[in-house]
């Protein structure tokens, strides 16, 4: 399947580890981290909004196959990429998915070339997470978590995680203490986001804004979008992104 038009493709480079990209629209910069299986449909349209918002939106492609919808076998394959990927953790406590770094670099780029106040960072499900580990440097002002689902909460340790070591999450405190703010949205009866929302309130305070929906659903801005999800997100980067007026 074809990726949308409209959307520019390039790459980025960090540390020898090239990964594609897609760019679109003008305005403060969003970075969007697709989920399993990868840049989807739902995903893209999702991206879309935030551009038609007034957002530059740089999707990297980090697994997957870009375009293509959801289905078993999609998982399944992207499943298998994140299985033998070293850059990402799937199950290890209290350490920082290593595809961070790569993740900081492109918002810095982003940043350095945009202006502004920062840039802002979203993961969902499996790179939910992502967005906290990406607000350790600063050039990330708008970090949002939805449904974060990593590491995979099959034990109650790993349920609380926030898939950041113990030395980026004083970090991610002391930018918190400082006034920085984190956007969490989940569905309250999904099991895969586990304690971490409780972890989250209790390491970063009233800095931690939570967004927690009625159900069982899991992919807030996706394949389950909830219109109060997606509204939540767009006001967060419009209060974060946007440079105070002169006067």
């Amino acid at each position: 399947m074809s990726f949308p038009d409209g959307w520019s493709q390039g790459e980025h480079t960090h540390d020898g580890v090239t990964h594609p990209t897609y760019r679109r629209g003008e305005g403060p910069g969003v970075i969007v981290i697709h989920e399993i299986p990868g840049i989807t449909p739902e995903v893209a349209t999702f991206a879309q909004e935030v551009v038609d918002a007034g957002h530059t939106v740089v999707m990297p492609s980090l697994f997957g196959t870009d375009g293509a919808p959801m289905s078993a076998g999609s998982t399944v394959r992207a499943l298998r990429q994140v299985c033998v990927s070293r850059e990402l953790t799937k199950l290890r406590t209290g350490e920082t998915t290593p595809v961070a770094g790569w993740l900081r670099s492109l918002a810095r780029e982003l940043h350095a070339e945009l202006g502004g106040p920062g840039v802002g960072a979203l993961g969902m499900c499996f790179t939910g997470g992502f967005a906290l580990a990406m607000m350790v440097d600063d050039s990330v002002t708008a970090p949002v978590l939805c449904q974060p689902s990593a590491p995979f909460a099959v034990s109650p340790s790993r349920s609380r995680d926030v898939n950041l070591s113990p030395g980026d999450l004083d970090i991610v405190k002391g930018r918190c203490a400082a006034g920085q703010q984190v956007l969490g949205i989940r569905y309250r009866s999904d099991p895969a986001v586990g304690k971490r929302f409780d972890t989250l309130t209790t390491e970063l305070g009233d800095a931690f804004i939570r967004v927690e929906l009625d159900g069982r659903g899991h992919s807030t801005v996706t394949a389950h979008r909830s219109q109060v999800a997606v509204e939540a997100v767009l006001a967060f980067f419009a209060e974060h992104l946007r440079a105070p007026a002169a006067g």
